[in-house]
């Protein structure tokens, strides 16, 4: 799990003391990071979690010395090897950044250079900042490439940003950051957008690198799961403050703040049975205008008594040495004041029986040949077969949710049952009728009952409409009933208080709104009709824990008092498990394995789907949970593997017979379907051992 033990009788290599960061908004100077002290020593990943607003990015950019314009170090100091980088200008800190300090972003795509090759963009860092000519840059690029664990590194030297992988990209920018060997990394939110396989091994790499490097790290995120397996120490922030600070073994297993106790309970677990509810924290983060001037987490602490409310609490030190804002630490500690939530169970409020509502058949969707371009110089590619041969069905008052890395073919499959994308084959039943493929070719009431939610809510919502708005449109065009304007006014009353959201929110823009908000709106937008089946599009991968708790809930309850079905798109195991009543694993356009939830989870699993979940991270430091590494990306659609798919990567290969022959699919009882080679007895012995890595086959 860590790296090194904390060695306090070392100087550290990053510290802040008392800093106070400060930005300024219409003429104000308002206090984003409240006296901030935090320290990270040789060999440490230090874990920063938080909600959004909390100050997790801010307080990271400016141990950096890199903030925005409107930004300031309003006090305090921050000492990089024992230097004061606090005063230094921008034209100062430029000898620093990259050299001393670097940054692996969120989003790398974004961080690259399109117009530059990867070697290029690494050779510039150290022609800047080691001295090396041209020639040994490149070399060395091609070295550090080879580092971070990419296959063919000259070839990805040559390459250009846009023709990499997520994962590529990603192991890209922290052969750029580490190239210069530097003192302090910040990694902030680096493996958000990464499928839970790609993360494991860049939090592989994390550990190693910064092992060989005698480097300290900052890792920013709101994965709690990710923090739990990978850092050494944690600090949770909150409205700008810490909360509490602690190694990782101690936080999680005795967490001393309300809110760290909130976060954690906020976790969807793989739950018994799909009625439960998630513990939520009640109200939403302030803004830095709403900072409480006491206890600035007293307004949705379920534990605050009134001098929580009268004076702000001192940041004390423990025992044991950790430390921790609270008066009621000591309570907490001594387990006289009970934190755990009360279990909620979903009542189902709909009676009707379950029936067939959608069937999937043999469906397939291949994307064209070539651009325009490529077929005027000749250079024509094969198609990109996003699904091949699927089928499935569902019922009444149903989630199925559908797993699978990126490029596996999940979202062409949700977007080809609501028609967005139109099947090039295969058929759609809906309540056993025939419907159309293409989506112009669907009547009203068929486009009313298959609604989508998708992953973004800023990109659904028109920023022009007001909510009130958005839902009219929808119950005007959707609903056949000729509604008067009472009854519209009425109607989207009533989907934001189902979506917890109260009625003034109707007169709001989307730019009013959190990004929990504007989800609860593109929820209750996509119920404004009634449907029987809403897709949902990793509809929580952008919230933090504790907002996805929300929506997860509400989702839930929707279906519940709706009746309406799921098809749940998720690389987030627990999500998919917490909501789903089945599961089918995606991989290169296929389906791999479906069944019942439980039947997934345990024992046999197509080996895909055993290296899905044993990758997914634990929100417990001591879990000793063995992982299994794929080895390598998802080969391309355009030119599948022959035989098994998955035989290029899978660790149970069994021979000649993976490579040359289609698997079969067998029944591994009670609607549990795996396409596999390996006999299901087999499997079973086979999963109860430690896998062999992959490419080593029998």
């Amino acid at each position: 799990m860590t790296t090194a033990p904390k060695d306090n009788t070392q100087q550290a290599v990053i510290q802040a003391k008392d800093l106070r960061v400060e930005y300024r908004i219409n003429r104000e100077w308002l206090t984003a990071v409240n006296g901030v002290n935090l320290a990270i020593y040789p060999l440490e990943i230090h874990g920063l979690v938080g909600e959004s607003g909390s100050g997790k990015s801010t307080l990271a950019l400016s141990m950096m010395n890199y903030m925005a314009d409107n930004a300031r170090i309003g006090s305090g100091q921050v000492l990089l090897d024992g230097q004061d980088i606090a005063p230094l200008s921008s034209q100062q800190m430029r000898a620093i950044w990259g050299k001393k300090m670097s940054l692996v972003p969120q989003d790398a795509l974004a961080s690259l250079n399109p117009s530059y090759t990867i070697r290029e963009q690494i050779a510039e860092v150290t022609q800047q900042h080691m001295g090396m000519a041209k020639d040994e840059a490149y070399a060395y690029a091609v070295e550090m490439l080879a580092r971070v664990k990419i296959a063919d590194p000259e070839a990805v030297a040559r390459s250009y940003p846009h023709e990499l992988s997520g994962g590529m990209q990603q192991r890209v920018m922290i052969a750029m950051a580490l190239s210069t060997e530097p003192r302090f990394l910040v990694l902030d939110e680096p493996t958000t957008a990464l499928d839970v396989t790609t993360q494991a091994v860049i939090l592989d790499l994390f550990r190693e690198l910064i092992l060989n490097n005698q480097a300290a790290a900052l890792y920013v995120s709101h994965d709690l799961g990710t923090v739990a397996q990978l850092c050494d120490r944690v600090t949770v922030l909150y409205g700008g403050e810490i909360m509490e600070s602690a190694s990782v073994t101690e936080l999680y297993a005795q967490p001393l703040h309300p809110y760290t106790v909130g976060l954690l309970n906020s976790l969807p677990r793989h739950h018994d049975g799909t009625n439960t509810r998630l513990s939520t924290i009640k109200g939403v983060a302030p803004s830095l205008q709403q900072r409480s001037k006491v206890c600035v987490f007293a307004d949705r602490c379920p534990v605050a008594i009134d001098i929580c409310r009268a004076e702000k609490p001192p940041l004390e030190t423990t025992p044991d040495g950790r430390t921790v804002r609270c008066f009621r630490w000591q309570e907490i500690a001594n387990n006289e004041l009970d934190l755990s939530p009360p279990e909620e169970r979903v009542t189902e409020t709909s009676d009707e029986a379950d029936r067939e509502l959608l069937q999937a058949n043999s469906l397939s969707k291949a994307f064209g040949n070539s651009d325009l371009l490529d077929r005027l110089l000749g250079r024509a590619k094969e198609p990109l077969q996003a699904v091949d041969d699927v089928s499935f069905s569902m019922k009444t008052h149903s989630t199925l949710g559908l797993v699978g890395e990126s490029g596996s073919g999940k979202t062409t499959l949700a977007r080809s049952i609501v028609a967005l994308i139109k099947a090039d084959s295969g058929q759609i039943e809906l309540y056993d009728e025939p419907i159309a493929l293409d989506l112009e070719k669907r009547p009203q009431d068929v486009l009313s009952e298959l609604q989508m939610v998708f992953q973004n809510p800023n990109d659904a919502l028109n920023p022009y409409h007001s909510i009130g708005q958005t839902l009219k449109r929808t119950i005007n065009k959707l609903t056949s009933k000729n509604m008067t304007d009472e009854q519209v006014a009425a109607r989207v009353e009533d989907l934001l208080q189902a979506v917890r959201l109260p009625a003034d929110y109707a007169g709001r823009y989307p730019s009013e709104l959190s990004g929990g908000e504007k989800q609860r709106v593109a929820i209750a937008r996509a119920f404004a009709a009634n449907p029987s089946l809403v897709v949902a599009d990793e509809p929580t991968s952008s919230l933090d824990v504790s907002v996805q708790a929300v929506i997860l809930n509400l989702l839930k309850d929707l279906r519940a008092r709706e009746g309406a079905s799921y098809l749940l798109i998720s690389h987030d195991l627990d999500v998919i498990a917490y909501l789903a009543d089945e599961i089918a694993v995606m991989y290169l356009g296929e389906i791999v394995e479906i069944g019942p939830t439980e039947a997934v989870y345990n024992l046999p699993s197509h080996p895909y789907t055993e290296a899905l979940i044993s990758a997914i991270p634990e929100p417990d430091p001591t879990s000793g949970k063995q992982r299994i590494l794929l080895e390598g990306d998802v080969p391309s659609a355009r030119d599948l593997p022959q035989g098994c798919r998955f035989h290029t990567r899978c660790p149970r290969k069994i021979g000649a017979i993976c490579e040359n022959e289609a698997p079969p699919l067998r029944d591994a009882s009670d609607g549990h379907v795996i396409r596999c080679h390996i006999p299901i007895d087999e499997l079973v012995a086979l999963q109860s051992q430690p896998p062999v890595a992959a490419g080593e086959g029998k």
